[in-house]
């Protein structure tokens, strides 16, 4: 008896089969600047310089934790990339980059073409709304290491800006003013908690319709996390930013803090500021208090802007412009590097 890679549980004709399934879909995401094909040993990408007098790359890689879960629950798979493309893209737009390619890996128990083609699909879709070439990525196939109906992905995004335009800690002065982009709801953080509120504490279906979402809960909580390159990008080139600040895991408490100098804070009355709904039913079916809830999730803040007082105008009539949804949410005042909350 002869053993082979497929009997160890590895099948390298569905790797095969998925590589023809993306390789279309793929190609949708390319530029010029992609002088590459799949199936290469690397991604190449010809850098255009010509506009950066001191050209410097940015780059950042993150995954989707724990969201995963939902997806496999539902067998919903088309959306999950595009998490994992702006969990990245959204990162190097805080340092004032615009982003060039991005490189994708998934992980499985069992590779199933079709499914691995959806998350592509995904991937895709997020390097369009980012205008990214997705140039390179890898599938692995782990039997005995992933369940055969679990996978895992994670990205890899590089951006280019000016070294004069980058947006580096320093810049924020007291006075600054602080401007909030709304998120499209609960983002890629915070699922180890949503988790346990809707399966542990509730046993909920995610195929509960909610009429205070006007849609399933599984739907709610899939959608996707907002992608703010083609939103950022003019007010980046044509506003000096003082800081980008993106609110992922650990709130708005943890985020802006790392966009602060020593002797400055931020003091938000909330009390007026509507929370969107997701995060009011998560709060209240898990009785989470709500200076959690603010350390934990994005409360529907997905990008935060400090800026000059001179900018306001020109950035908020950008926006308005635009139709993009933003909050004002106050000033850079005197502080410990800290966030104050007022109005819980």
């Amino acid at each position: 008896m002869t053993l082979s890679y497929k009997d160890a549980g590895v099948d390298k004709e569905a790797g095969y089969r998925e590589v023809k399934l993306i390789k279309e879909m793929v190609k949708k995401t390319f530029s010029p600047a992609v002088i590459s094909d799949l199936g290469g040993f690397g991604g190449l990408f010809k850098l255009d310089t010509a506009a950066y007098q001191e050209p410097v790359l940015v780059s950042g890689t993150d995954g989707v934790g724990t969201k995963l879960d939902i997806a496999f629950r539902m067998d919903k798979h088309d959306t999950i990339g595009i998490d994992a493309v702006a969990m990245c893209a959204n990162d190097i737009l805080c340092q004032g980059a615009k982003p060039l390619f991005f490189l994708d890996y998934i992980a499985t128990g069992k590779l199933v073409p079709e499914k691995m083609a959806q998350i592509v699909e995904g991937v895709v879709e997020g390097c369009m709304q980012a205008e990214m070439a997705l140039i390179g990525g890898e599938t692995a196939e782990m039997p005995g290491i992933y369940q055969e109906n679990h996978y895992d992905i994670a990205g890899f995004a590089v951006g280019i800006v000016d070294k004069a335009k980058m947006i580096v800690p320093g810049k924020v002065q007291i006075g600054d003013h602080v401007i909030g982009l709304k998120s499209s709801g609960v983002h890629s953080n915070g699922f180890s908690l949503v988790r346990k509120i809707i399966f542990d504490i509730h046993n909920f279906s995610l195929d509960t319709h909610m009429d205070t979402l006007g849609m399933s809960l599984g739907e709610a909580l899939l959608t996707p996390t907002k992608i703010y390159v083609k939103d950022l990008m003019p007010i980046i080139e044509h506003f000096d930013l003082h800081a980008i600040a993106h609110i992922t895991g650990g709130g708005i408490y943890e985020n802006l803090p790392r966009v602060l100098s020593n002797g400055q804070g931020l003091r938000w009355d909330v009390s007026s500021y509507e929370i969107p709904p997701i995060f009011r039913l998560l709060e209240e079916w898990g009785n989470v208090d709500r200076k959690e809830m603010f350390g934990t999730f994005n409360m529907g803040i997905g990008m935060i802007l400090v800026l000059s007082p001179r900018d306001v105008d020109g950035v908020l009539a950008s926006l308005n412009a635009r139709n993009i949804p933003y909050i004002n949410i106050g000033t850079i005042t005197e502080g410990e590097k800290d966030v104050q909350l007022c109005g819980l």
